[in-house]
């Protein structure tokens, strides 16, 4: 469960990423509350997960996935770059999560 909980938290820190940039300086409400809301659970699913998962392991994930998925809906959502080598650097991303994920089992 404790995976399926850092998953959760992953998604949660993409929502407040992406939220972030809609407050415009938290200018505007329920940008800001949406932002407020999503980083509450994103810690808090991430202590959940680290109960069990060792926390260089949980933390790396955590940020890994909220990295990889805010660059990748900054390229849908904002029209960001999504050149080659953005797009390696998110494959790289991604093959260190899946990699800690393996050696974490």
């Amino acid at each position: 469960m404790a995976w399926v909980y850092l998953i959760i938290a992953g998604i949660f820190e993409i929502g407040w990423a992406i939220a972030l940039k809609y407050t415009e300086g938290f200018s505007r409400p329920w940008p800001t509350v949406f932002f407020g809301v999503s980083m509450t659970l994103s810690v808090w699913m991430l202590a959940l997960a680290l109960k069990t998962i060792p926390v260089g392991t949980g933390y790396a994930i955590w940020t890994g996935i909220g990295a990889a998925g805010t660059a990748i809906l900054g390229m849908i959502l904002f029209g960001e770059s999504h050149d080659g080598w953005r797009l390696f650097s998110i494959a790289l991303i991604v093959i260190g999560i899946v990699a800690l994920k393996i050696s974490s089992s």
